[in-house]
């Protein structure tokens, strides 16, 4: 899969959903992790996160929204059910995106949403276990951006198999010929 993406949550409580969300973020390929506004406790690795994802991805904890520092180009999407969030399944997930997702029992601030450039809803009928949306949005993304064979239209297991990927040439602007090369 092309590009990249970090996964976060705003407001955590409860160090076993941050280790799930974690654990998933990883298992999932995710570049970095993020905490905003978590509490003390909740910021040494839970030990729901069995995979040991700061080993492994780099952690930011920033103390605010307005300390919040992602890479240049990085779109913040946000993981929260509103009646103006577009549904995840009509979503077509960033290139370079980080996921955020809000706290247990509450909601993403406004001062988060404001900074969003997306906000997203898993269409639920009410809202469900953070750990868990935060997986359901990485399985979605990796069906979107990844190279999988198409999905058949009757039940069971694709047709064909997914096209190989195929690299091209070196494209030169100055006609420039590469030692070595003959395409």
């Amino acid at each position: 899969m092309r590009g990249y993406f970090g996964v976060g949550a705003e407001g955590l409580s409860k160090r076993m959903n941050l280790g799930n969300l974690m654990r998933s973020a990883h298992a999932f390929g995710a570049s970095f992790f993020f905490t905003v506004d978590a509490g003390p406790a909740i910021r040494r690795a839970p030990r729901s996160d069995t995979s040991k994802s700061p080993d492994h991805l780099p952690l930011f904890e920033w103390d605010t929204v307005d300390t919040m520092d992602l890479p240049a180009g990085c779109q913040l999407v946000g993981i929260e059910l509103t009646d103006e969030a577009i549904d995840l399944p009509s979503f077509m997930h960033p290139l370079r995106a980080a996921y955020v997702l809000g706290p247990e029992r509450g909601s993403l601030s406004s001062a988060m949403l404001a900074r969003c450039d997306h906000v997203v809803k898993i269409p639920a009928k009410f809202c469900i276990n953070v750990a868990t949306a935060g997986a359901i949005v990485l399985y979605d993304r990796h069906r979107a951006l990844g190279r999988y064979a198409d999905r058949p239209v009757t039940a069971g297991g694709p047709k064909q198999d997914k096209t190989p990927h195929r690299h091209g040439g070196p494209i030169m602007r100055q006609g420039r010929q590469i030692p070595g090369w003959e395409g």
